[in-house]
């Protein structure tokens, strides 16, 4: 089920039209309260999130579903006006997979959508990967750090789950974005750095497993290798 925040009627129901002639199932929505009354009783596969939104923005609605346990980990897309650099960064930094520019082509909302998708669905679901204190369950979904559990955003989890998968390998901002956010996005790598920094918060004392190569990435070091 995709979800279609736009209050514009005409382009709503174009997104919505293409969406159900490809073989999705989708439902729109003019503004937040109505989307969110929903997502609270549905759960969607995907959301796309327009951020100029009548009462409550998609920036806002982004770090509603962020902050929110049944809803963190849902792939979003940010339709964004053009030039609004300062609102697609703030976007991708709380959290959002990708983002559109409007106007946007039907065909390239519907390839984003199925790039989104098919990174958020690449995890491996039947391993579980042991790192000091941490132990990530793919299969689950689920970190512990010192036998407690911790919740993470799907980005914050494919980050780490790439780390512990390559212990002692230094991977560039770069390679990270191209490996989880996927190689058609076109964000920046300071985008890397938040979700470096919020993980290793969540984290607590195995943050440190984490360690900066300075102008280079990133590596994931072994406190007992």
């Amino acid at each position: 089920m995709i979800y279609c925040v736009e209050d514009d009627d005409d382009i709503r129901e174009l997104m919505l039209y293409t969406l159900r002639t490809t073989g999705f199932e989708a439902k729109g929505f003019a503004d937040g309260e109505s989307f969110w009354q929903q997502i609270s009783q549905e759960p969607a596969d995907l959301i796309i999130l327009d951020i100029m939104l009548p009462g409550e923005d998609g920036i806002s609605l982004l770090g509603r579903l962020k902050e929110n346990a049944p809803t963190m980990d849902i792939p979003v897309i940010m339709a964004t006006a053009k030039g609004t650099e300062f609102d697609k960064v703030k976007g991708l930094d709380l959290g959002a997979d990708d983002y559109l520019v409007k106007p946007f082509g039907m065909m390239e909302m519907i390839s984003r959508i199925k790039a989104v998708l098919r990174r958020s669905g690449e995890i491996d679901k039947g391993s579980q990967l042991r790192l000091g204190a941490i132990r990530l369950d793919s299969k689950s979904y689920t970190v512990y750090t010192e036998g407690e559990k911790i919740l993470l955003t799907l980005k914050e989890f494919e980050l780490l789950s790439l780390l512990m998968l390559n212990p002692g390998r230094v991977f560039t901002r770069q390679e990270l974005l191209d490996k989880v956010w996927g190689t058609q996005f076109f964000g920046e790598t300071r985008t890397v750095d938040v979700h470096i920094g919020t993980l290793r918060t969540k984290l607590g004392t195995c943050g440190n497993y984490i360690q900066t190569i300075r102008g280079v990435g990133y590596r994931m070091e072994d406190p007992h290798g």
